[in-house]
C-alpha cells in the first residue's frame, strides 16, 4: 500500500499532489478511526470518533476527493461523538474503493 499504483487513471489530481492526499487520509483515520464496514462491494463505511473540528476535516477532504475523483461519493453523518463517511463508488472502481477501506483499515491497526 505504500505505492500508489492502486489510483486510477480517472483521478484528475495531479501526479505530484498525489502522495499528499494520501497523507491527508492517513492524517484523517489516525487515532480518530473506529471502525471500517463493507457493506457492499459498492460502499464502505468508515466510523471516526469525534473531536473538535472532526466534521469540517472530513467533509473538506471529501468535498475535495469528489473535485478529483468523480467515481466517488460521499456521505457525511454525525451522531454524539461520532462522525460517519460513507464511501460509495461505481462497480468500475470498486478496487480503489477497496484500497482506500484496506489503507483505512491499516491506518486503525496501527493505532497504539
Amino acid at each position: 500500500m505504500a505505492g500508489l499504483d492502486w489510483v486510477p487513471q480517472s483521478c484528475t489530481l495531479p501526479t505530484a499532489e498525489r502522495p499528499l492526499r494520501v497523507g491527508e487520509w492517513d492524517t484523517l483515520f489516525a487515532g480518530r478511526l473506529r471502525q471500517v464496514a463493507r457493506t457492499s462491494p459498492q460502499l464502505v463505511r468508515l466510523e471516526m470518533a469525534d473531536c473538535p473540528g472532526m466534521e469540517d476535516r472530513v467533509r473538506n477532504l471529501a468535498g475535495r476527493e469528489s473535485d478529483c475523483c468523480s467515481f466517488f461519493a460521499f456521505t457525511v453523518t454525525t451522531n454524539t461523538g461520532t462522525v460517519t463517511l460513507d464511501v460509495e463508488a461505481d462497480p468500475a472502481h470498486e478496487q480503489v474503493l477497496e484500497a482506500l477501506a484496506a489503507r483505512a483499515e491499516a491506518a486503525r491497526r496501527d493505532v497504539p
